[in-house]
């Protein structure tokens, strides 16, 4: 049942983010002029180029620290997380989306803002990402995947650019499996995804007091990267 909820939830969240903002998020981002490009490079929270092939991230939240892992095997969905979270992109964005016994998400980049509450669930970067569904990637608690549109509107089961969901329950999420991206996995602060997941909503799911992602940074050596 819940899992029914949560691919209806996840996939009307989605639709219309999609329908309404890839061509103009694209076309505006095809206007930066090159001095745009160079300040966003010199603000970026470090360099994508120096992680390996499987980067380990701190994803800092208001109530303690998840630590992943990215899997090699998807390096699409992994190098556009690790984009993203350079571009400081994740930064204060709330998990928007609790079901206790089920999941977490986060990643709509609308919800930074409080005035956009009615649309939470509906913002991304403007664009997907083709499916890597790996058949030996389960839902296994705290397997990192990316929310997605339904079969219906998005035959070819692509991510959404920024959304991503984190499994607080393995027999809950297991019929999921080989239909949605899982690129990477919790390596510590399972405890952290139950206290989020513990967290009273509202009857859209939504979390009563606002969980925020403070940053996510990559972990070198064992020891997270200067913020």
């Amino acid at each position: 049942m819940k899992a029914n909820i949560f691919n209806t939830l996840i996939i009307i969240s989605l639709v219309l983010f999609s329908c309404k903002s890839n061509k103009g998020t694209q076309q505006q981002e095809n206007k930066l002029e090159t001095k745009d490009t160079v300040k966003m490079t010199a603000t970026l929270a470090f360099d994508p180029s120096t992680l390996g092939e499987e980067p380990v991230f701190d994803i800092n939240t208001t109530i303690g620290t998840i630590r992943v892992k990215l899997y090699k095997e998807t390096p699409k969905h992994r190098d556009n997380f690790v984009k993203l979270a350079s571009e400081h992109f994740y930064d204060n964005i709330l998990f928007h989306r609790v079901i206790n016994g089920f999941m977490i998400q986060a990643g709509d980049p609308l919800t930074k803002d409080t005035l956009n509450a009615d649309k939470f669930g509906t913002g991304g970067p403007g664009y997907t990402i083709p499916a890597e569904i790996n058949p030996k990637f389960k839902h296994k608690k705290g397997a990192l995947a990316a929310a997605r549109r339904g079969d219906a509107s998005n035959p070819e089961k692509e991510s959404s650019g920024s959304q991503f969901y984190i499994v607080q329950d393995p027999k809950a999420c297991s019929q999921l499996d080989g239909q949605y991206t899982i690129f990477g996995e919790t390596v510590s602060g399972l405890d952290v995804i139950d206290k989020i997941a513990a967290t009273p909503t509202d009857k859209r799911d939504r979390p009563l007091t606002d969980i925020r992602i403070l940053s996510i940074v990559p972990v070198i050596e064992n020891k997270p990267a200067a913020k």
